[in-house]
């Protein structure tokens, strides 16, 4: 069905044929050609790796493939089993060579992926993604003589990890958490999440947990995909169980949506801002998000006196251009929030964190918060690729009709408006353009994408 392979690692839905789809000679190319360049990179080191995966029925095979490819390259692999993925990019960066998620985050459950990490835990940057990807297609591997191959250690102790680290952080405040007596629905969409969040949630001192697809076996409840149309069902129990508020994450527990009290969406592009307002209200400092991201954050960052600044989509272009900015806080819109004194990573724990501490120093409901913030609405569409079609006329075209308008090119195309912008974008995870518009109402983002679908359309 479908193979992507970018910067970031590979992609695809699994079975079929290789180079078509994710199958088990993808796996191994790919693994291997990452474990080369490692190697190269620790040359006269012994490298090691660190690998975590998803709940995906699919990830037990995916990872035997990747360990043994990485252990006949003669590296040493420690696994941390079901890990989300910044638990693993924390570990990774406490003294690894790098590390291999196995996870297609939001993907529907016949997806997997591998997402590679470089010695910091971080994604790698374009220039060694495509060295990555030049290796797989070259196919230079130097496989060890038997009885050299690298060894394997099974660690399961870093969620607990993880989570000191959080409860450790100087803006998470876990007593006035706990004397706020939260009640918190959580839908863990039947992932890792299922394991480290409900013990988080204790342990930040939230007075009841209350559960919903937290077994994680891989039989996802619903889309995993945080999005309003896929969360019915927790709204629906924080009504019925009266809770303060609901935490929704994908499968790889590195995007955060949350529910009002009232079932209604506190909207995943708000986590990253009521976050933000929290921190910056403590923390001199700039904001980042990516280009697709609300305005909204913009407008609380420059509220407290400081600059935000915006990068193409990607997590490690959203790092990238935090370090550069020094800045205290950012993330994406996507419910990503990438907290510097942890890690530079999107990470819903933190997120989690933060915001219970948030809440509880605003003494709000979660509804009275969110009404907080700017009221911006992104209209989200997309549209399906064919193998033949041609981004690059679509721009063109897009170009000439709105040539009068501020347009930035960084990624993709986006149009500026007076009260909102419009962005353009091939995706880097599935094979579809995303659409994207915000504006102040609804009507005028439906308005402001439409038009630019029948252009592509007519392209």
């Amino acid at each position: 069905m479908a193979l992507i392979k970018s910067i970031s690692g590979i992609r695809g839905t699994i079975g079929g044929r290789p180079g078509e789809n994710l199958t088990p000679v993808d796996i191994v190319k790919f693994s291997a050609a990452y474990g080369t360049w490692i190697r190269k990179r620790t040359s006269g080191r012994d490298p090691h790796i660190i690998i975590g995966r998803d709940a995906r029925k699919s990830g037990p095979l995916v990872r035997d493939l990747v360990i043994n490819t990485l252990r006949c390259l003669g590296i040493n692999v420690t696994d941390l089993g079901m890990a989300t993925t910044p638990t693993v990019e924390i570990a990774v960066g406490s003294g690894a060579s790098g590390g291999i998620i196995i996870t297609a985050s939001h993907n529907p459950a016949q997806w997997n992926a591998l997402k590679l990490l470089n010695e910091k835990g971080e994604f790698l940057s374009s220039e060694d993604g495509n060295e990555v990807l030049e290796l797989a297609e070259s196919e230079k591997f130097d496989f060890v003589p038997s009885g050299k191959e690298g060894s394997l250690t099974i660690d399961d102790t870093w969620g607990d990890r993880h989570i000191k680290k959080v409860l450790g952080l100087e803006l998470v405040d876990m007593d006035i958490i706990k004397k706020a007596r939260f009640s918190v629905a959580v839908d863990c969409v039947n992932s890792v999440g299922g394991v480290i969040i409900p013990e988080l949630l204790r342990r930040l001192g939230v007075e009841k947990v209350i559960g919903l697809n937290t077994k994680p076996d891989g039989d996802f409840a619903h889309n995993p995909e945080p999005l309003p149309e896929n969360l019915k069902d927790i709204s629906a129990l924080v009504i019925r169980e009266k809770a303060d508020l609901g935490f929704v994450v994908d499968p790889d527990v590195d995007r955060l949506a949350i529910i009002n009290e009232n079932g209604s969406m506190f909207g995943e592009e708000y986590t990253l801002v009521s976050v933000a307002d929290y921190i910056l209200s403590k923390t001199p400092g700039n904001t980042v998000s990516n280009m697709s991201s609300t305005r909204a954050l913009k407008d609380v960052t420059e509220k407290y006196g400081y600059k935000y600044y915006s990068s193409p989509v990607g997590e490690v272009n959203v790092v990238e251009e935090m370090k550069k900015r020094k800045a205290v806080i950012g993330g994406e819109g996507n419910g990503g929030v990438i907290y510097p004194e942890l890690h530079y990573g999107r990470d819903a724990l933190v997120g989690i964190a933060l915001f219970l501490t948030h809440l509880a120093k605003s003494r709000m409901k979660c509804s009275e918060l969110r009404k907080k913030y700017p009221e911006y609405v992104i209209a989200k569409k997309k549209i399906t690729l064919q193998p033949s079609f041609d981004f690059n006329k679509v721009l063109d075209e897009i170009r000439k009709q709105y040539n009068s308008m501020q347009i930035d090119e960084r990624d993709g195309m986006r149009i500026e408006y007076p009260d909102g912008w419009l962005q353009i974008r091939k995706s880097n995870t599935e094979p579809i353009i995303r659409i994207y518009a915000e504006s102040i109402n609804q009507e005028k983002a439906d308005t402001m994408a439409e038009r630019v679908i029948s252009i592509i359309k007519n392209a």
